[in-house]
This record gives structure tokens, C-alpha cells and sequence, in this order.
């Protein structure tokens, strides 16, 4: 039995597993440019973040309906679930999609049908959190939050993702103070391969209350004070890290000198079908790798749940944390 988790840090398009992108792609007609799964393995290497985010765009066009969406989605849930993932908050890239003609409902609708039975099927709590591409403009991020409207029943919060040199938060002021005056939670990624400079404008700026990777604050001792005093919890990703070799190895990453410095740390997958494992092989290559003992994990478990936006179910995340006390390891 896997030690419980939440993960708070993945994108449901990173999931599309190569099986069943050819499957979709054939009962959708849509052409790939690989002769089989695997060749387009082969193409899941990458130079940085930038080659990765082009393979990435372009299998998605093989998601056309809300089936699709849900089959998505429901896979990655019973990967999760099987990998000890109790609570998922769900990163979508919208304006992907409805640069492609598929509508804002078809994304929602279809992930909601897998998501809204994820606890009766999977044991899985889930949260939707909409994000915004940061190498689109801002009028785009502004036009998919306004086409979001009808279904913020079901959308928790925003986020901004993407290529993220060149591209810094307040870019994005506007749409996220829309956001806040909506009632939605606001994160984003910053200080990935983006400076520190990134994270204390996502903070000041955008007014985010969780850092997606965030990384590089630790170039900054200030902003880790920071960090640390505001208990701002960060959502690091250590198996893509490596891929897009924002660290060299897995030997190399930073994570124990950040729990020592007393940041809110937890770790997460990212886009696992890309980046060679999901949350617990994360949790496990970190073992591994880092020799992390158990009261370490015992704590990213711990920091997982406390970190997750479960404000409006405080009743789920005790039930949650009482697990991750309960758990014993090597059970």
C-alpha cells in the first residue's frame, strides 16, 4: 500500500500516455507522425522546456470530444489512485483547446464526468484549477477566463503555465485580479527556469498563494525567508526537472537543502507521461536517489495534504492527514 498523497502539480494533458494517443488519434482521424508508440516514445526526450511544451501541443489534437477528455481523465485517476494519490488538483490548458475549435464545454464537461465519480470509482478527491498560457497575450487569458464563467461551479482556481522566460507574472495582473474578485484560488508556475525575480512577482503581483516548482528561490535567501515565514507552499516536480534538465540528475536536485531551510515543500509529477513517472514514482525515485527516511516522506505526504486547496472540506484533509500519521511504511 502506497503512502497516501496528494498531488497539486499536473497537467491532465501531460497524462496522454502514447497508447492512448493513437487510440484517439484513430477513432478521431487524426493523423500522427509516428509509425507506433514506439517511435513517439523515442520522441519523449528533450533539450529544455521548450522542446518538450512542442510535442507536447502537438499530440493534443487528437483530444476532439468530451469522450475523449474523460477517458483522459480517468486514466490518469486510477494511475494515481494506485500510486497512493487520495486528492488530485488538476491543471487544464484551455486556450490549447479552443485554439483548435474545441469549445470551453467540451474541455470541462468532459473532464467533469470522470472527476465528478473520481472519488466513488478511484477513492481520488479532485479539484479543477484553469490555466493560462503565459506565451499567449493577456487579452487571450482574459477572453478564456470570460468563457469560463458558466462553469466556475466546477473550477477552482487558475494557474499560468507554458514557456516561462520572457513571459513574467505581471503580465498577467489583470486576469488574475479578475480571478480574485471571482472567488477563485490563484497559483502559477515561477522560478522554474524563470529567475527568482518571478516567484516575488507571482507573490506581490498576482497575488498567488501556492508557487508551482519555484526552484530557483533558493538563489534568493530572502525570498526563502520569505517563503518560509508565509508558509507559501511550493509544488516541485523532481522527475521533470530532470527531463527538461533544469537539474543535471536526480542527485543534483535541490529538495533536501529546501526542506532544510524549512520551506513548505511537496512533490508532484507534472506531466508523467512525458517525464517517466507519476506521483509515486516520484516519491519513490526521490527514496531512492536521496536517500530521503520516512519521517521526510512522512512530511511531503504531510505538506501535500496541507497545501491542497481543501478549505471548503476541513472534515476531508484531517481524514487525509490522520492517514498519512496511520501509515506505516514497508506495510
Amino acid at each position: 500500500m502506497p503512502l497516501p498523497k496528494a498531488e497539486l502539480h499536473l497537467h491532465i494533458e501531460g497524462t496522454l500516455e502514447p497508447e492512448l494517443a493513437f487510440e484517439l488519434a484513430a477513432r478521431n482521424g487524426v493523423p500522427l507522425p509516428y509509425a507506433d508508440t514506439g517511435e513517439l516514445r523515442e520522441a519523449y526526450r528533450f533539450e529544455d522546456l521548450q522542446s518538450f511544451l512542442n510535442l507536447y501541443y502537438e499530440l493534443m489534437a487528437v483530444l476532439r470530444t468530451e469522450r475523449d477528455f474523460e477517458e483522459l481523465a480517468d486514466a490518469y485517476l486510477a494511475r494515481a489512485a494506485a500510486q497512493g494519490v487520495r486528492h488530485a488538483e488538476i491543471f487544464f490548458d484551455p486556450q490549447a483547446h479552443l485554439s483548435r475549435g474545441v469549445a470551453m464545454g467540451t474541455v470541462v464537461e468532459g473532464l467533469w464526468r470522470a472527476l465528478g465519480r473520481s472519488e466513488e470509482r478511484h477513492g481520488v478527491s479532485t479539484r479543477l484549477i484553469m490555466c493560462f498560457l503565459r506565451d499567449e497575450s493577456a487579452e487571450s487569458a482574459l477572453e478564456t477566463l470570460e468563457a469560463a464563467k458558466p462553469y466556475l461551479d466546477r473550477i477552482t482556481g487558475v494557474g499560468l503555465d507554458s514557456a516561462e522566460v520572457g513571459h513574467p507574472p505581471v503580465k498577467f495582473r489583470e486576469v488574475y485580479e479578475t480571478a480574485a474578485a471571482l472567488g477563485l484560488r490563484r497559483v502559477a508556475h515561477a522560478g522554474e527556469e524563470g529567475p527568482p525575480e518571478y516567484i516575488t512577482e507571482a507573490l506581490d503581483v498576482l497575488g498567488i498563494e501556492r508557487v508551482d516548482h519555484g526552484l530557483r528561490c533558493m538563489e534568493d535567501p530572502a525570498l526563502v525567508e520569505r517563503l518560509v515565514r508565509d508558509r507559501v507552499p511550493l509544488t516541485l516536480c523532481p522527475l521533470s526537472n530532470v527531463r527538461l534538465r533544469t537539474v543535471d540528475t536526480l542527485a543534483d536536485h535541490p529538495l533536501p537543502a529546501m526542506l532544510d531551510a524549512g520551506l513548505l515543500c511537496t512533490v508532484n509529477s507534472d506531466d508523467p507521461a512525458y517525464f517517466g513517472g507519476y506521483a509515486g514514482d516520484n516519491f519513490d525515485a526521490l527514496r531512492e536517489t536521496l536517500f530521503l527516511d520516512e519521517k521526510r516522506l512522512r512530511e511531503l505526504a504531510r505538506n501535500s495534504f496541507l497545501a491542497s486547496f481543501l478549505e471548503d472540506d476541513e472534515e476531508l484533509r484531517a481524514r487525509y492527514l490522520a492517514e498519512v500519521e496511520a501509515y506505516e511504511f514497508g506495510a
